[in-house]
């Protein structure tokens, strides 16, 4: 049977109707080139050239087998193409889970944007999803990557999961623009004891639940909650309506609801982690290919 080399030999002969001109482009003899033409042709048992001591000129078999024969190599080719860009990570597909907070970070639209330049062929599919239930679907393959908002709080996850910090992002006072704090540069935590808050249910975000517990704590009071929202977005929404004020991640800037102001908490430990999780045992290509993405666009951003 004939193999790739032969209807590459083949094409080159056919096109230049030349054995000379063919060994040049090819880069051999023209010996090997007239041998390897020989053996197709009785493999085939179909003479594909009339040639003689000045003329070289396709059969009417000929014709049909170049045609067949380029539309072979130009196959391969692709093959070959899709192959390696698959093992480079360039193309394939890729499920990614965001918080809602994540969303407003500058670093989702970079990574996804950068990755939409160096593979153009991974399909991505996104989803929300918070933190905890992202580290379960991460485990059990139902997703590939997730954006995250702390580090994994049970050791089979901590074991399983491999964790890249790509922001310690502070953490601002969302206020009802009248508020008698709402034109301050910075606040201590101390100063809003016994604020009014609009919190998300600790089952939907832990993480930020956890740690306005914590800063209040330290300065010691309990935050007075007034409402809850489901989603980070809605408690902007709750601050504009002057209900109480929300512990939020400071990308939430974004978020230019008329009668919010926004001011930074003078604390060292007022920040949200942002990172992105991934199976320590997962070696596809199109994940390893997302991380470095994800490493770029941490450095475009100056994080």
């Amino acid at each position: 049977m004939f193999d790739f080399r032969q209807l590459r030999y083949f094409v080159a002969v056919a096109e230049e109707l030349s054995f000379t001109r063919a060994a040049q482009r090819l880069y051999l003899s023209q010996p090997p080139l007239s041998q390897q033409i020989q053996a197709l042709e009785q493999d085939l048992g179909i003479r594909l050239l009339d040639r003689d001591k000045r003329n070289v000129s396709l059969t009417a078999p000929g014709q049909i087998f170049l045609e067949q024969a380029r539309q072979i190599l130009a196959m391969a080719e692709e093959t070959r193409v899709k192959v390696t860009e698959a093992a480079a990570g360039f193309s394939g597909h890729l499920k990614l889970a965001y918080t809602v907070s994540v969303s407003f970070h500058p670093a989702l639209p970079q990574t996804l944007l950068r990755l939409g330049q160096n593979a153009p062929n991974v399909r991505v599919w996104l989803s929300e999803m918070y933190t905890e239930p992202q580290f379960t679907a991460l485990r059990a393959g139902q997703i590939d990557v997730g954006f995250v908002r702390d580090e994994p709080s049970h050791e089979e996850d901590a074991h399983a999961l491999r964790l890249d910090v790509i922001d310690r992002e502070p953490l601002l006072l969302a206020l009802p623009s009248g508020h008698r704090l709402a034109d301050r540069e910075s606040l201590e935590i101390g100063e809003i004891a016994g604020e009014p808050f609009v919190i998300q249910p600790r089952e939907l975000a832990a993480t930020l639940y956890d740690r306005l517990v914590l800063l209040a704590a330290r300065a010691g009071f309990h935050p007075l909650v007034r409402q809850q929202a489901q989603q980070i977005n809605g408690l902007i929404a709750l601050v504009a309506a002057g209900i109480g004020m929300a512990l939020v991640p400071a990308s939430m800037r974004a978020v230019q609801l008329a009668g919010v102001s926004y001011v930074p908490l003078a604390d060292p430990d007022a920040y949200l982690l942002l990172a992105v999780a991934s199976r320590i045992e997962n070696p596809s290509p199109v994940v390893q290919q997302f991380l470095q993405t994800v490493s770029e666009a941490k450095q475009v951003l100056g994080l």
